[in-house]
């Protein structure tokens, strides 16, 4: 439900607060108890092990998750979470969009636009936004945090019609950003988030101070020669990965509305076509859990289910699977974190093709696709560093 925001907030913000009924949750559990699942996979050897997933997520893996999904897990105390950091919700071109909004006290704060991908949400930021709003350590930067939820995401509204691109995306965080008083701004994304960012940073230089990502494509046609040998191992398993694991972005490129059936009538089909991102892109051996909290991929998963948005959600990559701009440059200043598990890594040589006042470069020996989940606190100290990079740029 709506409310008229308060705080100084423009009346075409409002505050806003979910609450899924008990009868949707009772529903939800009584489709997991009687869920319908195949047999064992039959994968050789049952070893802990990334061989274990070779056929997808594992039958005992997924059941263990059900049970408790079923049994345990507490939706209400994320539904609290979201109320604690601030909801609202505004309409830009027609959609109403939901964000999270952490106003610090601190009066040098800067805003701060936080964009997540896809399998996430803005459950992806929940752990993070108090510490960067509100640092315990008195000397570090605090930030007004803004998360969106994407277009067909979460509590966002479902677009009717096609054009929803990550162009489109990036000019509408912009005028959400104005509403809020933040003309100009920091980004921050990975995955669909990072290439929304690397728009606003490209398209939008007047609002943007800088950008961080941890997705930073280069333009196309850039050749290996003169690459170290860690760089062009990255390079070789970035095109392993698009072409022997990347059958997911296709489907979602190609036929959302087919796949998207399943997502939005099963829960269990739903858990298993997220889960199995969660654990092939982490930095683990055996299980997602060994990093993830598994409230937290649930609150994830139910914010998914709850919202009916599996197939709305797939639909940013039949708008935008590979159409960023081949000539887009990015000149405001830029932080770029690679970490070594994730799924795309892009060599400093190429990505100073397109980011070309790159101010922070950095390398972590661990980590993967969802670092702000898998190591918050590192995620913060870097997300920090790099952000302080880039003020110093914009202060010279």
């Amino acid at each position: 439900m709506s409310r008229p925001a308060t705080d100084g907030v423009r009346a075409d913000v409002h505050a806003f607060q979910a609450r899924a009924t008990d009868a949707e949750l009772d529903d939800l559990r009584a489709r997991l108890a009687a869920a319908r699942l195949p047999e064992a996979e039959t994968v050789h050897g049952a070893a802990p092990g990334p061989r274990r997933w070779d056929q997808g997520v594992p039958l005992a893996d997924l059941v263990e998750v059900v049970d408790y999904w079923r049994t345990e897990y507490d939706w209400r105390a994320f539904e609290e979470r979201l109320d604690r950091i601030g909801q609202f919700r505004t309409t830009v071109d027609g959609l109403g969009i939901h964000f999270l909004h952490r106003r610090s006290p601190h009066t040098d704060a800067t805003p701060l636009l936080m964009t997540h991908g896809w399998p996430g949400s803005v459950a992806e930021f929940v752990d993070v936004v108090d510490e960067l709003a509100d640092p315990g350590d008195a000397t570090a930067p605090a930030f007004h945090v803004v998360v969106p939820s994407l277009p067909g995401f979460g509590y966002s509204d479902k677009p009717a019609t096609t054009g929803w691109g990550t162009e489109k995306i990036a000019a509408a965080w912009v005028e959400l950003m104005r509403r809020l008083g933040h003309d100009r701004f920091l980004a921050h994304g990975g995955d669909w988030g990072g290439n929304i960012t690397t728009v606003l940073g490209g398209r939008f230089p007047a609002h943007v101070l800088g950008v961080h990502t941890l997705f930073a494509e280069a333009p196309p046609g850039l050749t290996t020669e003169g690459l170290t040998e860690t760089e062009r191992a990255w390079t070789e398993e970035t095109r392993d990965f698009w072409r022997h694991r990347a059958a997911y972005a296709k489907q979602q490129a190609t036929r959302p509305q087919t796949v998207g059936y399943a997502l939005v009538d099963s829960p269990v089909g739903l858990l298993a076509w997220i889960l199995d991102k969660f654990a092939e892109w982490t930095d683990t051996e055996d299980s997602p859990f060994e990093t993830l909290s598994l409230d937290r991929v649930l609150d994830d998963v139910t914010l998914y289910w709850l919202t009916r948005t599996g197939a709305s959600a797939a639909r940013i990559y039949y708008e935008s699977h590979n159409s960023l701009d081949p000539g887009l440059r990015v000149d405001v200043p830029s932080a770029i974190t690679m970490y070594p598990r994730d799924i795309e890594k892009t060599p400093r040589p190429w990505a100073q093709k397109r980011y070309r006042k790159i101010v922070r470069w950095n390398a972590p020996e661990r980590g993967g696709h969802f670092p702000s989940l898998e190591m918050p606190e590192y995620f913060v100290a870097d997300l920090r560093a790099g952000l302080a990079a880039v003020l110093a740029a914009c202060d010279g």
